[in-house]
């Protein structure tokens, strides 16, 4: 439910929490402040400071995207396979092969493929209309089926109902989508800069009805495709895993969902632009998935549909403590301890101390602060998982 609403100087902003650091209050005041802001700002549970606009906001405008409300991953999502298995029919090794099987064919970290992939994993896009992109098939067929670093995870997990396992992806369209963003913020700013808009830090626009702006809506939109053809080659690796240990195996449809892009979009009877960084979209009746903290649990979630978020919902857990907190306050071992206590494997190293655990939020907090935007499904809890080193 709405925990509070705060004003820019255009519009409210209305937030599903109640309290935030100054510097994302700052940013979401900035987002309430700006002339082509549409209705009001919505900020879901998981917010914190990001670059320009908060992670967890939802910004609709009116004749103008803004590439940072979108994010530098764009497309980073999630997706989810349910497994015909039933954890209690899994013994450790089993999971601890499986997690070989991904490490040995999922490239971590800053790592790419070895060789470039087959291009028929591309998305079918005429790359010679896409400008900036156009001459980077080959950087495009390195990177897909790489999970990337930070907070991106593959993780296996057991349906806490029915004993169901589960594989969960959570990953987005790698360095080509950082260099599209990049790329187009700063041509942002130079438009701004140019024909003197009134615009605020961080939060460069493009007209939508300018190349520049429709070029980057193309780009935009190729980089999402791209991201979720990445996570479904990776997904092919986690079955492949699974297989190795359990031929038998089956697997239900994936799920997917993405919680950095921009898009049209009707609201309020009309045509706006919605930008969600770190928000995911929840139409009443769509499936989608919000994940929490390595060692905690993730769900599988039905949308409601709420007008006064856009329809949309958070994308995760949300961080509580910066990265550079986390390191100086946070301990390995205990760090370790509570994961091992559950019986997680995991491969929890120091300089991974900014992804651990108690650096977010409480997951089951947040979903309980957006219940009247989505309803859980399925309740997840983890078994194994792996993080970008």
């Amino acid at each position: 439910m709405i925990k509070k609403v705060v004003m820019g100087t255009r519009l409210p902003a209305k937030m599903w929490l109640d309290e935030v650091e100054d510097s994302c209050m700052s940013q979401i005041i900035n987002l309430a402040s700006l002339p082509f802001a549409f209705k009001h700002i919505a900020i879901m549970p998981d917010a914190h400071a990001g670059k320009g606009m908060p992670n967890g906001g939802v910004l609709a405008t009116k004749g103008v995207v803004v590439p940072n409300a979108v994010g530098v991953d764009i497309g980073c999502g999630m997706c989810a396979v349910k497994t015909s298995l039933k954890a209690s029919e899994l013994v450790r090794t089993d999971l601890t092969g499986i997690m070989r099987h991904i490490r040995k064919t999922i490239p971590l970290g800053f790592d790419h493929q070895a060789k470039a992939v087959d291009e028929s994993l591309l998305p079918e896009v005429d790359l010679s209309t896409l400008p900036f992109l156009k001459d980077k098939k080959n950087a495009m067929l390195r990177e897909i089926g790489t999970l990337g670093g930070g907070n991106h995870f593959i993780e296996i997990q057991r349906d806490v109902a029915t004993d169901d396992v589960w594989a969960m992806i959570h990953s987005g369209s790698r360095h080509v989508g950082l260099t599209v963003a990049n790329h187009y913020n700063k041509l942002a700013e130079h438009w701004c800069e140019r024909w003197y808009a009134d615009t605020l830090p961080g939060l460069a626009f493009l007209p939508i009805e300018t190349e520049l702006g429709k070029d980057y809506m193309r780009e935009m939109e190729f980089c999402v495709a791209l991201a979720l053809a990445n996570r479904k080659a990776m997904m092919e690796r986690v079955m492949e895993g699974f297989r190795g240990v359990r031929p038998a195996v089956e697997f239900e449809p994936i799920i997917n969902i993405a919680h950095n892009y921009a898009a049209w979009e009707n609201h309020y009877g009309h045509d706006v632009i919605v930008h969600r960084k770190g928000a995911t979209r929840a139409r009443a009746g769509e499936i989608g998935i919000i994940p929490g903290s390595m060692g905690t649990k993730s769900y599988i979630v039905e949308g409601l549909g709420n007008p006064e978020s856009f329809m949309s919902c958070s994308h995760g857990a949300g961080r509580r403590m910066s990265r550079s907190q986390a390191f100086k306050t946070l301990s390995l071992e205990q760090e370790c301890a509570a994961m091992d206590a559950k019986g997680i494997i995991h491969g929890m190293r120091r300089d991974g101390l900014d992804e651990a655990p108690s650096a977010y939020k409480d997951i089951e907090q947040v979903i309980s602060l957006e219940s009247d935007l989505v309803r859980p499904l399925v309740e997840l809890s983890p078994l194994a998982v792996i993080k970008g080193d």
